[in-house]
């Protein structure tokens, strides 16, 4: 893992919280430093995401982003481990990948991994898992998922007013996308979900 840009360097020393932008290929986010494992234009930090994040040290970050990166990612749980650690308590990490359900995203020879609304419960403690509990005991890190919204693939019955107003219903509630995950996706699938979760220590 390399600093490429001397101001993440100052902010480190200084005690700035970073806001980071993990997988953020050439168009890194508005306000963000740009981590890649590819030394491109608009790229701050270069480095593995299957790697320690050996150049930032503890709590040295106040957000993180990543989109449509962690389905790419092998060593996905000690990377969770990793940002867990550098991420300040209660610091927000926005996640964004395909749903498990999205046929573009399961046909990807390069998706290593799926995503469903349970996938980050995994790390949460009881207190902050849904109704239908998951096991939690994989790693003694924990997040707070704060919200999840999915939004629908297109197709020809799930027109734009239609998927407008069923991803509206949908995101209303946890329970609605649980049913709609258990008994609906595989019909009208599910293109995306975003996770809002907080770093729990």
């Amino acid at each position: 893992m390399k600093i490429l840009n001397p101001a993440v360097a100052a902010d480190i020393a200084a005690g700035r919280l970073l806001t980071l932008d993990l997988g953020c290929g050439m168009r890194p986010r508005p306000g963000h430093y740009g981590m890649d494992h590819l030394d491109l234009p608009g790229v701050d930090i270069s480095g593995s995401l299957e790697e320690p994040l050996t150049a930032l040290p503890d709590n040295s970050v106040g957000a993180v982003t990543t989109r449509h990166t962690m389905e790419h990612i092998v060593r996905f749980i000690p990377l969770l481990q990793e940002i867990h650690r550098v991420v300040v308590p209660g610091g927000t990490v926005h996640v964004e990948t395909p749903h498990f359900s999205n046929p573009y995203g399961f046909s990807d020879p390069t998706h290593v991994r799926f995503f469903g609304l349970y996938t980050f419960h995994y790390f949460s403690d009881a207190v902050d898992q849904p109704r239908k509990p998951v096991p939690n005991f994989y790693i003694k890190e924990r997040f707070v998922i704060q919200s999840i919204r999915v939004s629908l693939v297109p197709t020809l019955i799930m027109n734009k007013l239609m998927r407008r107003i069923t991803t509206k219903v949908l995101n209303w509630s946890f329970r609605l996308q649980d049913y709609y995950e258990r008994a609906v996706c595989r019909h009208f699938p599910i293109s995306s979900i975003k996770y809002t979760l907080t770093v729990k220590k």
